[in-house]
């Protein structure tokens, strides 16, 4: 039971972390603004789920105080990364006051 359930948390976050790499690529040839927006909204989404299964894993003892801080740390500067980058485009876009 406790090898599967750490199975399961780990295929969601692989699932979730390689999510945010692929929309941001496709991205890059988005048809148009509103559709780069949306790409780069489902990566952050999937930035934020892949935020959660790291602190599931680590607060089940799956992962290392310090595997945890070192991924986490990048995962949150991904997210900050992300935001900004929604947010310019929704300005470009008039969709933000």
């Amino acid at each position: 039971m406790e090898k599967n359930r750490e199975f399961i948390l780990s295929k969601q976050l692989m699932r979730s972390g390689t999510s945010i790499g692929a929309n941001v690529k496709e991205a890059e040839h988005a048809q148009s603004k509103a559709d780069f927006l949306s790409k780069m909204n489902i990566a952050l989404k999937e930035a934020n789920e892949t935020s959660y299964w790291l602190k599931l894993l680590k607060d089940t003892d799956y992962l290392s105080e310090g595997n945890f801080k070192k991924l986490n740390d990048s995962c949150e500067e991904l997210i900050s990364i992300l935001v900004k980058i929604v947010v310019t485009t929704k300005k470009s876009l008039g969709r933000l006051a």
